[in-house]
């Protein structure tokens, strides 16, 4: 992980537009997110704080320009720097595990069809350890509750041992002993030099972490 804030943004955009079946969901959003910073994107419901950092991410269709680390979203590949946690709503797992969804987070660090290195295998179990979630490893994913699920998708981005960390909603529905882990998490992110894009309705327990 990166631990020395680059003078290069980690993201960028300028005129950033966002039409969603012919409804402008995002106008002219311009910004600079430093590396090593911790940002919130703050709203009511409806407000297109999730498609905002879509968009950004290049998962929803825009107008206007983005970069990623200094390079034009359109030219980006180095998706390994990238830890995406969207919300559990989106996610459609079958019989896989917490662990197999936490080492899904390795795969664009792997050759394709290649066996788990020991560096994947200990990165998992880092993640896993991270949030607290080592012991439900071989649990089914659909099976767990909404809070420990949320454990999951965080352990899944922390595997990959990315730069950026975007979370949409990653307090939705959890309980507070997982706010509070989940906000430690972040802070320890944020010390490793790390950086955090959360869209929250609210700070909350994440206050500390947040410039």
């Amino acid at each position: 992980m990166t631990t020395i804030a680059s003078r290069v943004p980690a993201i960028r955009t300028a005129g950033l537009d966002v039409v969603l079946g012919g409804v402008p969901v995002v106008r002219q959003v311009s910004l600079e997110i430093a590396a090593g910073e911790a940002v919130a994107v703050l709203g009511n419901n409806g407000s297109g704080k999730t498609t905002l950092v879509r968009a950004m991410l290049g998962l929803a269709p825009h107008q206007g320009e983005v970069e990623l680390f200094g390079t034009p979203l359109r030219q980006f590949r180095d998706w390994a720097r990238v830890g995406y946690v969207p919300q559990r709503s989106g996610i459609l797992v079958q019989q896989a595990t917490a662990r197999e969804v936490v080492a899904s987070g390795r795969l664009g660090r792997r050759r394709p069809f290649w066996p788990e290195t020991a560096a994947d295998r200990a990165a998992v179990a880092s993640a896993l350890d991270a949030v607290a979630i080592s012991d439900r490893a071989g649990q089914r994913f659909t099976t767990m509750s909404g809070g420990q699920q949320q454990r999951v998708l965080i352990a899944r981005a922390l595997a990959g041992e990315g730069d950026l960390m975007v979370w949409d909603e990653p307090l939705a529905g959890v309980d507070h002993v997982t706010q509070d882990l989940l906000a430690e998490v972040a802070a320890q992110l944020k010390r490793q030099g790390t950086t955090i894009v959360m869209v929250l309705p609210e700070i909350g327990p994440f206050a500390p972490v947040l410039d």
